[in-house]
């Protein structure tokens, strides 16, 4: 998404260079999103960008892989040899994180290429049973699927909750019972001991038959290819360290999507974002600075933004809160529409709606204009939020 979008954009802002879209997948550039859902339903053979790479001028390298990058000679490194650059866009996203013991196991899959969707394709078709490990937005979104598929579904979480990492425990309480709405098994606060044939052993002595095994535990930048290049990663997630115009320690040298982190004023934090906006909304800024120049460039500073469609609820969340955020509640969690706000300062800061999608459209514009609320009419779940503020 990421790279296909830098490239598009470039042609938009009038760069007329060549350039070069590599990519270690043989597939045309494919949209993720679909993968979850369509694809593996097998509702959609594909997902495909309509993009006319051709009449665009973008060269279309697939199938090859990055190795390395010689940032003094300016060159990448690849599996089939060596490629020039002038100017250079690291789009290299994230890659799943491994189940520890189950590289290798028959039975076990991932949930992050098309290949991937494809392989799981004939497990939903044939209603095998299932058990997920990680009940995070991916776990959440297969489970969804299989369920619909006709599959028996269990999902092993070895926190407390659902998105114990994304959200805090007040609001992911009253996810957890979704799981059994949609007829799902959910085993919190126990780990995966061993994965065996047709069964995944739990810590706590549970065992549960498996025809197949989905991890989704989360994702890392996809950056060891850039070891002793000279371009500077978090030692915290291994991110590589952009700057407010998603420029990389490296000259000519710029970052975007999954494998990025950038400063936020608007947070004042280093942010990391592993969702699809971010890889739509920071090509604009790579191509506009490559094109335009420092000059008329632009600073990244985004509302991050991210959707998920699970157990028959549209899911929503804008902006980015901190543990000491003020938290207000709007609506009752336990009906079928609710929204919770984060203040800091007094000012919202972050909004997650769960089917109420006028709020995420109000409160993402009010995000972006840093605006302050009126505690009570924004805790009022008919009193619309831009009548709120103060």
């Amino acid at each position: 998404m990421a790279g296909v979008q830098t490239a598009v954009a470039l042609r938009e802002q009038g760069w007329r260079g060549v350039i070069t879209l590599v990519g270690a997948e043989p597939h045309p550039p494919y949209d993720r999103p679909p993968l979850s859902k369509a694809v593996l339903l097998g509702k959609a053979e594909g997902s495909a960008f309509d993009v006319d790479f051709q009449a665009l001028g973008i060269d279309l390298d697939l199938g090859r892989y990055v190795t390395g990058l010689a940032a003094g000679a300016k060159v990448v490194e690849t599996d089939t040899g060596p490629i020039p650059y002038d100017h250079l866009v690291i789009a290299t996203g994230a890659e799943p994180v491994t189940l520890p013991g189950s590289e290798g196991v028959d039975g076990v899959h991932m949930l992050r290429t098309l290949d991937d969707a494809t392989r799981l394709r004939p497990i939903l078709a044939d209603q095998c049973d299932v058990v997920v490990v990680g009940a995070g937005w991916i776990g959440a979104e297969f489970a969804t699927a299989a369920r619909e598929a006709g599959c028996q579904v269990t999902v092993v979480e070895a926190a407390d909750r659902p998105l114990a990492g994304a959200l805090p425990a007040e609001v992911a309480a009253h996810m957890t019972g979704w799981y059994a709405d949609c007829g799902a098994r959910l085993h919190t606060g126990t780990r995966v001991a061993a994965i065996e044939k047709g069964a995944v052993a739990l810590a706590d002595g549970t065992t549960l038959p498996a025809d197949a095994v989905v991890v989704g535990i989360g994702a890392r930048p996809a950056t060891g290819w850039l070891a002793g290049s000279g371009v500077e990663l978090s030692p915290h997630d291994r991110s590589v360290l952009a700057d407010e115009r998603l420029r990389t320690s490296v000259p000519d040298v710029y970052a975007v999507g999954d494998c990025a982190s950038f400063p936020s004023a608007r947070y004042g934090s280093r942010l990391l974002v592993h969702h699809w906006d971010n890889a739509l909304q920071g090509p604009r800024t790579v191509a506009a600075n490559i094109a335009r120049g420092e000059a008329e460039g632009q600073v990244y500073d985004p509302v991050p933004y991210f959707w998920s469609e699970q157990f028959g609820r549209f899911v929503q969340y804008a902006g980015h809160h901190a543990e000491a955020d003020e938290l207000i509640w709007r609506g009752d969690p336990d009906n079928a529409a609710w929204s919770v706000i984060w203040l800091r300062d007094g000012r919202l800061v972050a909004l997650l709606a769960v089917g109420r999608p006028r709020d995420l459209a109000q409160g993402r514009k009010l995000i972006e204009r840093g605006a302050a609320l009126d505690r009570r009419l924004a805790a009022d779940a008919s009193v619309p939020l831009k009548s709120a503020v103060l």
